[in-house]
């Protein structure tokens, strides 16, 4: 076992650093096709563009000869949707282009897609984290892919109580609970605290795409932690739906107390490095030393057994799996259909790929009102890891079905 470990993080260190050499694609060696990928930037979603930037390395730059196309959305994309649209329907105009990978698939992509699809039936369109009506995007995606945020209603609970919780803070705001999975999310978290023990309260935010922006945001979160923390006691755990306020919510749950069990997209570059210091610069890429060098920090910060993430960012992940499934896919080395056994066997294959260690689970996303499963909708979860403690062995639990059922 030790030995099988070993031979697969070396073979993911030599995809993911500079010992790969050059790009396997280039002008003397042109791709003979294109994959698009598009990505928030830096400031509001840095795990997917890395992702991205990781992925031109191994098959280069389609300006250049290779095959990954790489565009960012702007950064206040709610009053910018258009310029979204634009972003895929632009990648569809190359010939070469057959794949489309977009994550965090943001408002406008369902538009961008049906036109995509109007225009370019042969393009394979994979959308990660949808933010949009669930079953309207489904219909002109490929695939669509998620974190569990079904099981995670009850897992994050279920592990802020494992840890020592006595409540749970869901802070949000109106844009985010309007999108279907992080409202459903919000509500099973409600159920799974009352029945387990857990007390369960709401707090809101500016919104960072608002008048204030991001710095007002996480100016907002960094002055009201003390003042939750007072009101919910130090043994609250507290969820957050934004990713550009989780580091003003470490910061301060590391020096004043409270705990933190995995953001909403989870990564260990979540609101970490910036959150306490940490220069992550000699580690990049290589996901297992992030982890350490994270882990080293919290516990010399004072945040043993109270903080925790994925131990593999779930963006960074998204994007190579996604674009990894879409070449073996357009090579015909897989054969995609939707619903079957065999597509949750490919995407998970993906997924480890990138993740040597780690534990995923995969399904497709129930309905509610029919019990029918979405072919095209797979929900993804990976063990949540506290630093300190080590793994909770959260997908290893069985969902309780009236959660499903009753959401």
């Amino acid at each position: 076992m030790r030995l099988r470990f070993f031979v697969i993080t070396v073979l993911i260190s030599l995809v993911t650093s500079a010992a790969f050499g050059e790009p396997l694609y280039n002008r003397d060696n042109p791709a003979p096709f294109h994959i698009g990928i598009i990505t928030g930037t830096v400031s509001q979603s840095e795990d997917e563009l890395r992702g991205a930037e990781m992925l031109m390395k191994i098959y280069g730059e389609s300006s250049q000869g290779g095959m990954i196309t790489h565009v960012t959305y702007p950064d206040n994309f709610p009053s910018e949707q258009e310029t979204t649209i634009g972003h895929i329907i632009g990648l569809a105009d190359d010939p070469l282009m057959k794949a489309i990978v977009f994550t965090q698939a943001i408002l406008g992509v369902t538009e961008g897609f049906r036109r995509v699809k109007e225009k370019r039936s042969d393009i394979l369109l994979l959308a990660g984290e949808p933010q949009e009506d669930l079953i309207m995007i489904s219909e002109v995606a490929d695939i669509c892919v998620h974190t569990d945020y079904i099981t995670r209603g009850y897992t994050i609970p279920l592990g802020a109580k494992k840890i020592g919780a006595d409540t749970l803070v869901h802070i949000s705001f109106p844009r985010h609970m309007s999108v279907e999975p992080m409202s459903v999310m919000r509500s099973i978290m409600e159920k799974s605290c009352k029945d387990i023990g857990l007390k369960f309260v709401i707090e809101t935010t500016p919104d960072p795409t608002g008048d204030v922006g991001m710095a007002g945001a996480q100016q907002y979160v960094l002055e009201n932690v003390p003042v939750w923390l007072d009101k919910y006691g130090k043994n609250a755990a507290f969820f957050c739906t934004s990713d550009g306020e989780i580091e003003p919510l470490i910061k301060r749950i590391t020096e004043l107390g409270g705990y933190f069990i995995e953001s909403d997209v989870p990564s260990p570059l979540m609101g970490y490095p910036g959150a306490l210091g940490i220069d992550l610069k000699n580690q990049k890429g290589d996901w297992q030393a992030i982890l350490k060098k994270i882990e080293a920090s919290v516990i010399n910060a004072g945040g043993k057994n109270r903080l925790g993430t994925w131990a593999f960012s779930f963006g960074y992940t998204t994007v190579a799996a996604l674009a990894e499934y879409a070449k073996n896919y357009i090579e015909g080395k897989f054969n995609y259909a939707p619903g079957s056994e065999q597509l949750l066997n490919n995407i998970v294959e993906m997924y480890n790929k990138f993740c040597p260690g780690s534990k995923w689970r995969a399904g497709y996303l129930i309905d509610s009102m029919t019990g029918e499963k979405n072919p095209k909708y797979i929900l993804l979860l990976q063990d949540t890891y506290i630093f300190g403690r080590g793994y909770l062995g959260l997908t290893d639990i069985k969902f309780p079905e009236k959660y499903l059922l009753q959401r």
